[in-house]
């Protein structure tokens, strides 16, 4: 707290005291104009541009057949481009994210979204429609919840390729969620 002293002309005046610091009142009004302004602009970026929803053009690939599929075991294909391994399922029960007539085909991208450690098909327990431990931190992925954490490391879930049946053929159509090295998925 500061004083300033007033001079007048009977002379100097008694100091009195100066708030140099806001008072609960104060910081509380402030804080929440702040919060109502942020609410009315909207989410903006960085640069201040509103910020928008981003939809890649993917490519449609057909990555297997019905046909080829078994319960128990996990086909890797390469999806939206050669770099990017995945895993495609048949699930004993209906998935999240499923198709065919039981919705219990799905498809997932093979890197751990902890820090990226390869997870191959032999990490698939169907008994219980998990992905894991990753050989890194022991994150474990159910595949019947669109690919969430189990347990683990990992905070986010496992990115999943949407699927399409044409006839016999499974058909990849996109990824949901952003795959472990990529600031935005590729698309081709």
């Amino acid at each position: 707290m500061a004083y300033t002293e007033h001079n007048t002309a009977k002379g100097r005046q008694k100091a009195e005291p100066t708030h140099l610091c806001l008072a609960r009142r104060q910081f509380l009004i402030m804080g929440a104009a702040s919060v109502v302004s942020l609410g009315v602009v909207g989410p903006r970026n960085a640069m201040g541009q509103v910020a928008e929803l981003v939809m890649g053009a993917w490519p449609r690939k057909v990555v297997g057949t019905v046909a080829e599929l078994e319960s128990a075991k996990a086909i890797e294909f390469s999806y939206p481009n050669d770099d990017i391994t995945n895993l495609l399922f048949m699930l004993g029960e209906e998935a999240g994210g499923g198709v065919g007539p039981d919705r219990n085909i799905v498809a997932f991208n093979s890197q751990c979204p902890h820090q990226g450690a390869y997870l191959d098909g032999s990490l698939f327990h169907s008994k219980h429609s998990l992905l894991g431990p990753c050989p890194l931190h022991l994150s474990t992925f159910d595949l019947t919840k669109y690919g969430m954490v189990a347990s683990g490391h990992a905070t986010a879930s496992l990115p999943q390729i949407t699927l399409e049946l044409d006839g016999d053929d499974i058909v990849a159509t996109g990824v949901m969620g952003l795959v472990y090295g990529y600031s935005q998925n590729p698309t081709s």
